[in-house]
């Protein structure tokens, strides 16, 4: 059975199933593995790690211990009650009018951050007159449709994942301050800030960035200088805003004090940095690496909520959901009925009733014609069905974009 613990109760034999925590967060090369000495306890601890989980088959039990399902239900019915009055963004236009668009965008701001990272390795400047347009581009089509872009971010090459993560930060960012209701220019100096965040991990060995696997701690170290890297690199860029900066510095930093590089704390880390902090993970976490599959982004967002009890601003990570839904678009579910969709726009009415575009069948395994179905309107007005799960596109051998 697997359970979920505090530090507190954790004893040398107990099996930990789960670090519960993100990647990034923590120097152990393995999230699963039997405690076999105190210092491995104390390793957990100095981590900034609150709450594990153990697998009571595997090792030593805590009989208090809630289960992971009984955890997992009890998030779940939070997250609900903290978001289902909220309202949806209106929107422009159809998220099929946008996406080719929105490939267009995508393709162009991949290409500019690699390009900003050669530069930087070759020690040339920032060029800002390159960057500000970008932003703008990346603006405008969250403001006609902000699923299209979005959605397209959540795939990445696993080569080119440190450039698109920085395009998936900087128009998460831009997303999120909008939803919240930030004037114009500091959703573009934030978008930029996200843009450009890991800019420090230019100088960061390829071994190491590339690594196939988890780092050593030694090579954890190595990582952990990016955001003062990327900062200093900004400063000599002429014209750089402090919002950036701060974003670049700040965007590993941690309320509880656990993060990097300055171990802040609470209210000492600026509203934007822990906004970035929240964006960063988030989109870590959701993306396929060569040693970890990446979560389904409901599941995700679960982790983070989860989380935010130690590491994150509890406000604006519900702030957040509200942004991106708790069933992004994009997003595979199956239905009450059987039938398996993408979701393809969050409900103005509810986040928990979005749009969905049915296409297949899981009760008898074969393709239906594609059709809309509003889940907010009632039976007989192309509603009445709901969600009873998100489902992986793997396991079903479903391409879902190819009906959005």
């Amino acid at each position: 059975m697997i359970k979920c613990i505090d530090v507190s109760d954790l004893k040398v034999g107990m099996f930990v199933d789960d670090l519960n925590c993100d990647w990034s967060s923590h120097p152990f090369f393995r999230k699963s593995f039997l405690l076999k000495n105190e210092q491995e306890i104390e390793k957990i601890v100095a981590a900034g790690i609150h709450e594990v989980y153990i697998d009571t088959s595997k090792g030593l039990d805590v009989k208090h211990a809630r289960t992971a399902e009984e955890v997992k239900v009890s998030l779940e019915k939070e997250m609900i009650e903290a978001l289902s009055q909220e309202q949806a963004l209106p929107l422009k236009v159809e998220l099929a009018d946008e996406m080719s668009r929105a490939a267009r965008i995508k393709n162009q701001a991949h290409e500019l951050v690699k390009t900003v990272m050669q530069d930087v390795r070759l020690g040339k400047a920032v060029e800002l007159e390159k960057v500000d347009p970008m932003i703008e581009s990346i603006t405008e089509s969250l403001l006609r449709n902000g699923g299209a872009l979005l959605t397209l971010l959540r795939i990445k090459h696993k080569d080119d994942y440190t450039f698109l993560h920085s395009v998936s930060v900087g128009t998460l960012m831009i997303a999120f301050c909008r939803s919240v209701g930030m004037d114009r220019e500091t959703i573009h100096l934030a978008g930029m800030g996200g843009l450009l965040h890991d800019t420090g991990k230019a100088l960061v060995p390829d071994e190491v960035l590339n690594k196939p696997g988890r780092l050593t701690e030694a090579e954890f170290d190595i990582m952990k200088r990016h955001p003062r890297d990327g900062f200093d690199i900004l400063c000599r860029t002429d014209g750089i805003d402090e919002i950036p900066l701060d974003i670049t510095l700040h965007h590993h930093e941690r309320i509880d004090g656990s993060g990097y590089p300055h171990h802040l704390k609470g209210d000492t880390i600026s509203t934007l940095a822990k906004m970035a902090a929240i964006v960063d993970v988030y989109d870590a976490i959701t993306a396929d690496r060569c040693y970890h599959k990446g979560m389904p982004a409901t599941d995700a967002l679960r982790k983070i909520y989860e989380w935010s009890k130690y590491h994150f601003d509890p406000k604006l990570v519900q702030a957040f959901m509200r942004c991106v839904g708790i069933y992004p678009v994009g997003t595979l579910v199956r239905l009450e009925s059987g039938r398996l969709g993408v979701v393809v726009e969050q409900n103005e009415g509810s986040l928990l009733q979005p749009k969905i575009k049915t296409f297949f069948s899981a009760k008898s395994g074969v393709y239906l014609t594609p059709e809309i179905v509003d889940l907010s309107k009632p039976l007989g007005f192309g509603g009445g069905d709901k969600i009873v799960s998100h489902e992986n596109p793997e396991q079903w051998q479903l391409n879902p974009l190819r009906f959005m």
